[in-house]
Protein backbone atom coordinates (compact mmCIF):
# COMPACT_ATOMS: atom_id res chain seq x y z
CA UNK A 1 0.00 0.00 0.00
CA UNK A 2 1.33 3.46 -1.08
CA UNK A 3 -0.16 5.99 1.23
CA UNK A 4 0.16 9.57 0.32
CA UNK A 5 0.68 12.34 3.57
CA UNK A 6 -1.14 15.33 1.69
CA UNK A 7 -1.48 18.91 3.18
CA UNK A 8 -0.17 22.44 2.84
CA UNK A 9 3.22 23.50 3.31
CA UNK A 10 4.05 24.09 7.08
CA UNK A 11 1.10 21.19 8.28
CA UNK A 12 3.45 18.22 9.22
CA UNK A 13 3.88 16.18 6.19
CA UNK A 14 7.33 15.40 6.70
CA UNK A 15 7.61 15.19 10.32
CA UNK A 16 4.31 12.61 10.65
CA UNK A 17 4.67 10.77 7.16
CA UNK A 18 8.10 9.71 8.84
CA UNK A 19 6.52 8.54 12.22
CA UNK A 20 3.83 6.96 10.28
CA UNK A 21 6.38 5.28 7.71
CA UNK A 22 8.53 4.27 11.04
CA UNK A 23 5.02 2.97 12.67
CA UNK A 24 4.29 0.94 9.63
CA UNK A 25 7.41 -0.42 8.97
CA UNK A 26 7.82 1.08 5.48
CA UNK A 27 10.00 3.32 3.98
CA UNK A 28 9.10 7.23 3.89
CA UNK A 29 10.01 9.59 1.19
CA UNK A 30 9.77 13.19 0.32
CA UNK A 31 8.07 14.38 -2.53
CA UNK A 32 9.77 17.71 -2.05
CA UNK A 33 13.15 15.92 -2.63
CA UNK A 34 12.01 14.65 -6.45
CA UNK A 35 11.08 18.77 -7.71
CA UNK A 36 13.52 19.59 -10.83
CA UNK A 37 15.74 22.61 -9.53
CA UNK A 38 14.13 24.73 -11.58
CA UNK A 39 10.86 24.27 -9.17
CA UNK A 40 12.82 24.41 -6.19
CA UNK A 41 14.47 28.27 -7.55
CA UNK A 42 10.84 29.62 -8.46
CA UNK A 43 9.73 28.30 -4.74
CA UNK A 44 12.99 29.67 -3.27
CA UNK A 45 12.45 33.05 -5.16
CA UNK A 46 8.97 33.40 -3.83
CA UNK A 47 6.85 32.47 -6.68
CA UNK A 48 4.06 29.48 -6.31
CA UNK A 49 4.39 26.68 -8.81
CA UNK A 50 1.81 26.67 -11.57
CA UNK A 51 -0.04 23.35 -13.05
CA UNK A 52 2.87 23.48 -15.97
CA UNK A 53 5.68 23.18 -12.81
CA UNK A 54 3.73 20.13 -11.01
CA UNK A 55 2.71 18.10 -13.99
CA UNK A 56 6.10 16.36 -14.87
CA UNK A 57 7.06 16.41 -11.06
CA UNK A 58 3.95 14.19 -10.62
CA UNK A 59 4.20 11.93 -13.03
CA UNK A 60 7.51 11.26 -11.93
CA UNK A 61 6.21 10.40 -8.16
CA UNK A 62 3.39 8.42 -9.93
CA UNK A 63 6.33 6.21 -11.47
CA UNK A 64 7.76 5.91 -8.45
CA UNK A 65 4.90 4.42 -6.34
CA UNK A 66 4.70 2.00 -9.10
CA UNK A 67 8.32 0.81 -8.00
CA UNK A 68 7.39 1.48 -4.11
CA UNK A 69 4.76 -0.50 -3.91
CA UNK A 70 6.55 -3.78 -6.08
CA UNK A 71 8.96 -3.24 -3.25
CA UNK A 72 6.42 -3.38 -0.47
CA UNK A 73 4.54 -0.39 0.12
CA UNK A 74 5.55 3.08 1.17
CA UNK A 75 4.68 6.60 2.35
CA UNK A 76 5.11 9.33 0.55
CA UNK A 77 4.77 13.31 1.78
CA UNK A 78 3.46 15.60 -1.17
CA UNK A 79 1.10 18.86 -0.92
CA UNK A 80 -1.40 16.85 -3.33
CA UNK A 81 -2.95 20.52 -3.06
CA UNK A 82 -5.76 19.74 -6.33
CA UNK A 83 -7.85 17.39 -7.09
CA UNK A 84 -6.30 16.72 -10.51
CA UNK A 85 -2.65 16.67 -9.07
CA UNK A 86 -4.23 13.91 -6.79
CA UNK A 87 -5.52 11.85 -10.53
CA UNK A 88 -1.96 12.22 -11.66
CA UNK A 89 -0.41 10.65 -8.26
CA UNK A 90 -2.94 7.85 -8.78
CA UNK A 91 -2.55 7.51 -12.32
CA UNK A 92 -0.23 4.35 -12.29
CA UNK A 93 -1.02 3.01 -8.99
CA UNK A 94 -3.65 3.63 -6.05
CA UNK A 95 -3.12 5.29 -2.73
CA UNK A 96 -4.49 6.19 0.03
CA UNK A 97 -4.39 9.86 1.34
CA UNK A 98 -4.14 11.08 4.51
CA UNK A 99 -4.98 14.99 4.81
CA UNK A 100 -3.41 17.11 7.43
CA UNK A 101 -5.87 19.56 8.10
CA UNK A 102 -4.90 22.74 10.08
CA UNK A 103 -6.25 26.40 10.06
CA UNK A 104 -4.13 29.12 8.45
CA UNK A 105 -2.93 30.67 11.75
CA UNK A 106 -1.29 27.94 12.73
CA UNK A 107 0.53 26.84 9.73
CA UNK A 108 1.74 30.35 9.34
CA UNK A 109 3.08 29.90 13.27
CA UNK A 110 4.57 26.87 12.33
CA UNK A 111 6.17 28.35 9.18
CA UNK A 112 7.49 31.42 11.33
CA UNK A 113 9.54 28.67 13.30
CA UNK A 114 11.04 26.42 10.74
CA UNK A 115 14.52 26.86 8.82
CA UNK A 116 16.03 25.86 6.07
CA UNK A 117 13.14 25.21 3.75
CA UNK A 118 13.26 26.32 0.56
CA UNK A 119 9.25 27.55 0.43
CA UNK A 120 9.00 30.59 2.08
CA UNK A 121 6.01 32.09 4.42
CA UNK A 122 5.21 34.14 1.89
CA UNK A 123 3.75 31.16 -0.35
CA UNK A 124 1.19 30.14 2.66
CA UNK A 125 -1.54 32.18 1.14
CA UNK A 126 -1.20 30.61 -2.49
CA UNK A 127 -1.09 27.26 -0.78
CA UNK A 128 -4.57 27.78 1.29
CA UNK A 129 -6.09 29.31 -2.03
CA UNK A 130 -4.47 26.27 -4.02
CA UNK A 131 -5.94 23.86 -1.54
CA UNK A 132 -8.59 21.32 -2.73
CA UNK A 133 -9.72 19.57 0.36
CA UNK A 134 -10.04 16.05 -0.77
CA UNK A 135 -13.53 13.93 0.23
CA UNK A 136 -11.84 10.41 -0.08
CA UNK A 137 -9.09 11.35 2.04
CA UNK A 138 -8.21 10.18 5.91
CA UNK A 139 -8.67 13.81 7.53
CA UNK A 140 -6.76 14.68 10.30
CA UNK A 141 -6.43 18.09 12.11
CA UNK A 142 -2.46 18.88 12.51
CA UNK A 143 -3.72 21.12 16.07
CA UNK A 144 -1.95 18.32 18.27
CA UNK A 145 1.57 16.72 18.45
CA UNK A 146 2.88 14.47 15.73
CA UNK A 147 2.59 11.17 17.48
CA UNK A 148 -1.40 11.92 18.37
CA UNK A 149 -1.84 12.93 14.47
CA UNK A 150 0.06 9.37 13.89
CA UNK A 151 -2.45 7.50 15.90
CA UNK A 152 -5.22 9.02 14.97
CA UNK A 153 -4.12 8.29 11.30
CA UNK A 154 -3.88 4.48 12.22
CA UNK A 155 -7.30 4.15 14.15
CA UNK A 156 -8.80 5.57 11.00
CA UNK A 157 -6.71 3.10 8.79
CA UNK A 158 -7.87 0.14 10.72
CA UNK A 159 -11.16 1.20 11.13
CA UNK A 160 -11.28 1.52 6.95
CA UNK A 161 -9.58 -1.90 6.74
CA UNK A 162 -6.38 -0.09 5.26
CA UNK A 163 -3.60 -1.46 7.37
Amino acid sequence: MIYIVMGVSGAGKTVVGQELARRLGLPFYDGDEFHPPANIQKMESGRPLNDADRRPWLLKLAAKMVEWEAEGGAVLACSALKERYRQLLISKHEAQFIYLRGTVSLIAERLSERTGHFMPESLLKSQFETLEEPDEAITVSVDRPPEAVVSAILEKLAARDLL
